[in-house]
This record gives structure tokens, sequence and C-alpha cells, in this order.
């Protein structure tokens, strides 16, 4: 069972994430929405597409950026499409 958690709350749970280059990807049912706001950022990846990005806020922490998913990503990372990754002040365990 995989968790995300922001300022010890937790933001997302699955035992059934998907692994990609090391990072848990969250089934969106798994991710409680209510803590993200999307914001204008995107990235782009050459095999898994343009990645968009929420801002994660909880109990007075705010970690900006730190999530993101591919909505539209290409065939190569179709199994990771609308599922959730984290990074910086988020801690993900497994």
């Amino acid at each position: 069972m995989a968790s995300a958690t922001l300022n010890g709350v937790v933001i997302a749970e699955s035992a059934d994430t998907v692994m990609v280059e090391g990072n848990h990807y969250f089934p969106p049912a798994s991710v409680k929405l209510e803590y993200f706001t999307e914001v204008a950022k995107t990235t782009g990846c050459p095999w898994k597409g343009t990645a968009n990005y929420y801002d994660v806020a909880v109990e007075g922490a705010q970690a900006s950026a730190a999530a993101w998913v591919y909505h539209d990503p290409k065939e190569a990372a179709a199994s990771i499409k609308n599922h959730i990754a984290f990074w910086g002040q988020v801690v993900v365990t497994d």
C-alpha cells in the first residue's frame, strides 16, 4: 500500500499504483482532490507527453506544483493516464 502525505495528512493512498521512473502514480479515485488546485505549469516528456501540475495545500502547509498528471499521455505511457504522482514536500511511502 503506497501513500502520499503532506504535513502528516494522507492525500493519496492505494495498493494499485503504477511505478514509472521511480515514482508512484496514484489512480485518480485514490487521491483526495479537495487538497489540490490545478496550476498553469506544464512540462514535456519525450515519451510520456505533457504533464499538468497541482499545488497541494493541507492544514497550513502548501507545496507548489508538488503533484503532476498526464491527462493525454503518449501511447507508451497510457498506463498512467490521469494518475497523479508527487515530489518535493509530499512524502511518498510504500
